[in-house]
């Protein structure tokens, strides 16, 4: 299966995104499409033999215009956008200027003998001019046998207009409605206007974001130092950065040493200190110091590229909440047409009210009825939510992963690199008999040069930092789940656990008590014997993170269970889970079992699977959400729903907190743009006229329409104050 991103114009409401979506799904080898209305996107799985130029031409089809969605095209879309924003805003001001002297004519001049004649002259180019867009899309919408917004208001506004030719030139009538259905469109342009400048803050994160990159790089090549465009960078290029400099792609520093201020791409505020080895993120700021570093990842490789992709993705993506909204807009518009033509004939027919009051009735529910804050609804608050995610350094993938994560009842953490460090360092050290501690840990990181187990890592950096000569070893063997064995100087030793000292008849029980207290207290013991008796025992501690309490705390306040995943025996495993305030432990589980053990929680609630190693994948796939640290393998990165670039346990709390937030703001805008409807409409039909003499003026149903959608948008971008505690 392939993916594919395009950039569709053309769209006026939610209504168009799901007429959109089924165009493409009826493609022939389409498996999956989702077009969303506020990002003006699609978003089409489809079969490897499917071009874009076939999901565009469908796109065509139904009157829309589409292109891929690639750097280039975003620039020249980007254009596009500015333009239509400025087309929006000349029409709007045509519209004032045009309308809101026909309103005070209309109202004011009641005696005036060419009052009606002036009218029309000031609606007419409002309706057919600044309204030409509604008359387009209703057109598309007809041809396509479906209706929008663009039909609401079309039929509203020609219905007024076309009801007062026929009053002043046929019927003679008094009333008119050329200043209302003016006033409507000039309404609607407004909110428009308004809707499409609050939409694109929504989407700040993601220009922010694409705002990091430099253009330019300081290349040196053939010992001269160049200045070229960052396309031009190739991998294997050494690029200086001096002070001040933005990095213009990742790579690994090669000469100098400075401080990095990665607060866009990882959210930490504290520059990081980088040296000679030291991997470099495209796009941070160079703080103080000068450095060269080589290219490693360019163009769409790059970090930043890959964080730009996956936010534009969940903000382009659907949470399963939005599939009501979408299957409410499809039959929406018909619905609401029909209750106008019910209104007009139970007014006119039924009740023996006038041509005028019924059409008035009629045109204030089609206007009032407009479904875009219904489809406004989740989107833009996924837009900003996720937005507000990657500022954080919260990169969260979808909007089912969004959604889904404020329902999560368990979380599950994998022990190393997570709850912990990821750093074992030597602890305890004791040598028994004749030898020294010196003289013990020189035999032990000796011995462990030759492994690669992270434990041995630690005994060998813990003897250099003594400055202890390691000595050659010879016939080095690892001993699958027991330890290792070596010769030094033709002796022979064995470093491991008791079950390889058992094997070799070495008794181990005079301090047997010491083994279990070190143990209680978290700590990996290695015992080192040679083929007769045990020398000593060293001591070997994962050090666990400073946040780790503080935040399985908040965690327990959320009402979410804690629990501990590891390969370490059950008292090493409880220890550290103790120190982190954790009571629930998984010990001695195999890379295999861990996705075991969350399908079973599974079936108690939602589950969260926090890890970052390769053989945490299977349990962060199984899980209901997968969080991944960035410091992981990109496997892990790739199958958590979730990546954290600051690697905190911290913000596992703050992802948590986010969903919730997101969803809470989804459910108020949906609320709020359903309860505008079911009140709005029986209001606007006249349902308060035969006990209060009132009814709605279709001018407020237009402004109250308009003020909907904004006020949706607006509502989602409250979320960027919210604090995530």
């Amino acid at each position: 299966m392939k993916k594919t991103t395009l950039h569709v114009t053309g769209m006026h409401c939610a209504s168009c995104a799901t007429l959109i979506s089924r165009a493409l799904q009826k493609v022939e080898g389409v498996n999956n499409a989702n077009v969303n209305y506020s990002t003006e996107k699609a978003v089409i799985d489809h079969d490897e033999k499917i071009t874009v130029g076939q999901l565009c031409e469908a796109i065509k089809k139904r009157g829309y215009n589409a292109s891929l969605d690639t750097e280039k095209n975003r620039d020249r879309e980007k254009i596009k956008q500015e333009k239509e924003l400025k087309k929006q805003k000349i029409f709007l001001t045509l519209g004032i200027l045009f309308s809101i002297p026909a309103l005070i004519f209309g109202m004011l001049f009641m005696d005036y003998s060419y009052r009606n004649i002036v009218l029309i002259l000031l609606s007419t180019p409002v309706q057919f001019f600044v309204g030409w867009q509604f008359y387009k899309g209703a057109w598309v919408s007809l041809k396509n046998f479906s209706a929008n917004m663009d039909t609401l208001i079309a039929l509203g506004t020609s219905a007024a207009y076309f009801f007062s030719i026929y009053a002043v030139f046929i019927a003679s009538l008094e009333e008119q409605y050329f200043e209302v259905s003016a006033t409507l469109i000039t309404l609607v342009i407004l909110g428009k206007f308004l809707e499409t400048r609050a939409k694109g803050k929504t989407s700040e994160a993601i220009k922010k974001l694409m705002g990091l990159s430099p253009k330019q790089a300081s290349v040196i090549r053939n010992k001269k130092e160049i200045l070229i465009s960052l396309e031009e960078v190739v991998q294997g290029d050494l690029v200086r950065v001096r002070p001040g400099e933005k990095v213009p792609v990742d790579g690994i520093i090669v000469e100098g040493y400075s401080s990095v201020d990665e607060s866009m791409i990882t959210g930490e505020s504290i520059p990081v200190e980088k040296k000679i080895d030291d991997k470099i993120i495209g796009g941070t700021l160079n703080k103080h110091g000068s450095f060269i570093f080589k290219a490693t990842k360019i163009g769409s490789e790059t970090v930043l590229s890959q964080i730009i992709k996956l936010v534009e993705d969940a903000q382009g993506s659907k949470a399963p909440i939005q599939r009501f909204a979408d299957s409410v807009s499809a039959w929406f518009v018909p619905t609401v047409v029909l209750i106008a033509a019910i209104t007009f004939s139970i007014w006119y027919f039924l009740l023996g009210q006038s041509v005028s009051f019924s059409l008035i009735t009629a045109v204030a529910v089609l206007v009032i009825a407009c479904p875009c804050a219904l489809g406004l609804a989740t989107p833009t608050a996924i837009m900003v939510g996720t937005g507000k995610g990657a500022q954080n350094g919260i990169l969260i993938k979808g909007g089912e992963a969004l959604e889904t994560t404020h329902k999560i009842k368990h979380i599950i953490f994998d022990k190393t690199g997570t709850i912990t460090l990821g750093k074992p360092k030597v602890t305890d050290i004791v040598a028994l008999g004749k030898k020294s501690e010196n003289e013990f840990l020189l035999i032990a990181a000796s011995l462990e040069k030759s492994s690669e187990h992270p434990l041995a890592e630690a005994i060998v950096k813990h003897a250099e930092e003594k400055k202890l000569k390691l000595v050659k070893t010879d016939s080095f063997k690892a001993l699958v789940g027991r330890g290792i064995t070596g010769e030094i100087n033709k002796t022979k030793y064995f470093l491991g656990n008791p079950l390889l000292c058992k094997e070799n008849k070495i008794t181990i029980s005079d301090f047997e008590d010491e083994i279990a207290d070190l143990e209680n207290e978290g700590k990996t013991v290695m015992i080192l014997t040679n083929e007769k008796e045990a020398l000593g025992i060293i001591a070997v501690a994962d050090v666990i993170k400073e946040e780790a309490e503080v935040a399985v705390k908040k965690l327990k306040r959320l009402g979410i269970t804690p629990y501990l995943i590891t390969g370490d025996n059950e008292r090493t495993a409880k220890a550290i889970a103790k120190k982190a305030g954790i009571i629930n432990v998984f010990a001695n589980v195999l890379p295999n079992q861990k996705a075991e053990h969350v399908k079973n929680l599974q079936k108690k609630g939602k589950v969260a699977m926090v890890g970052d190693g390769i053989n945490d994948a299977p349990a962060l796939a199984q899980a209901d959400v997968g969080i991944a640290m960035s410091s992981g393998t990109d496997v892990a990165m790739e199958s958590g729903s979730i990546v954290l670039m600051k690697n905190s346990i911290h913000d596992v709390v703050k992802a948590i907190i986010l969903s919730k937030q997101t969803m809470s703001k989804i459910k108020q805008n949906m609320f709020w743009a359903l309860i505008y409807n079911i009140l709005g409409i029986p209001i606007a039909a006249g349902l308060l006229y035969p006990f209060t003499g009132w009814m709605l003026s279709p001018v407020i149903a237009g402004g109250a329409m308009a003020l909907s959608s904004v006020s949706v948008v607006s509502n989602s971008l409250l979320l960027k104050a919210k604090k995530l505690r």
